[in-house]
């Protein structure tokens, strides 16, 4: 009987936590770490598009870009440790449900749950470059090692072809759910103005169509890797950008895709204003 008070007492405690108003505030810093990320990736990818760029645009671009600003330790520090907040949050929304509609179903924890796995790596990644690791690895590369790795186990072709048909569909979900206007369901929608709604639905649809693109178009590669047997087939997301300059449209396609990102960093900023945590 004592061992069960105590239990319920340290889960209560520990609840009691996940609700605190740091966790809320670890949340919204998180949040405008994301926009921080894809406002960078996105002017990152503007250059590329227009011939200018020197980086890859990804995270690594964008954590290469942050670093060589004056004080760029210091603002590499500030972003890890919102990121941390953010998988923190994700990982709490995962044990104890999100808010909102639905966020108890075990469908919503899961994918909480997965969100929190890797805003967690990339907290890391951010935070170990800040303590002066150089392994800043691109994307491009990730997804070649984990596409290799994954091909050279028993079924490593299915393996690798079911989770780009994943990522592609999951990418085609993210544009749909964008273009429904989903993502108002989280919102504060009541508390802003019908100008602020305005430019909050221009940064969610445009913002969230063209992240949907780019996730959709890393899938198609992972899957063109597995049914060609070649991990150098599979590309992140700077490789995934430049792929929408070598089609008809050219390098204006990029541009509109960048400018996409730029403005679902936007849309990341109204979140940590607005969102319901």
């Amino acid at each position: 009987m004592q061992a069960a008070t105590s239990t319920a007492r340290g889960r209560r405690t520990i609840r009691k936590a996940a609700d605190s108003k740091a966790v809320e505030w670890g949340a919204r810093a998180g949040l405008v770490g994301r926009g921080v990320l894809y406002l960078l990736i996105g002017a990152l990818a503007v250059r590329v598009a227009f011939g200018e760029g020197k980086r890859e645009a990804d995270r690594s671009g964008a954590v290469g870009e942050i670093a060589a600003q004056p004080a760029g330790g210091f603002l590499l520090w500030t972003l890890g440790a919102a990121l941390v907040g953010m998988a923190v949050w994700r990982l709490s929304e995962a044990a104890f449900g999100a808010a909102g509609p639905g966020g108890h179903k075990a469908s919503k924890r899961a994918l909480s749950g997965a969100r929190a796995v890797f805003y967690g790596f990339v907290a890391y990644s951010v935070l170990a470059f800040a303590a002066g690791e150089k392994g800043n690895t691109s994307s491009d590369q990730q997804s070649r090692d984990i596409t290799a790795r994954a091909l050279e186990q028993p079924g490593g072709k299915w393996l690798v072809g079911i989770a780009g048909a994943g990522i592609a569909v999951a990418g085609a979900v993210l544009a749909v759910r964008a273009a429904m206007r989903s993502y108002r369901k989280h919102l504060r929608v009541s508390r802003m103005s019908r100008r602020t709604r305005r430019l909050v639905d221009v940064t969610g649809v445009a913002g969230g169509i063209a992240r949907g693109l780019v996730v959709g178009a890393i899938g198609v590669f992972v899957a063109r890797a597995a049914l060609e047997y070649d991990p150098k087939e599979a590309k992140g997301v700077d490789a995934a950008l430049k792929s929408f300059a070598d089609t008809a449209a050219g390098p204006w396609l990029l541009a509109l895709v960048a400018v996409g990102l730029v403005l679902f960093a936007l849309f990341s900023f109204a979140c940590a204003r607005w969102r319901r945590v």
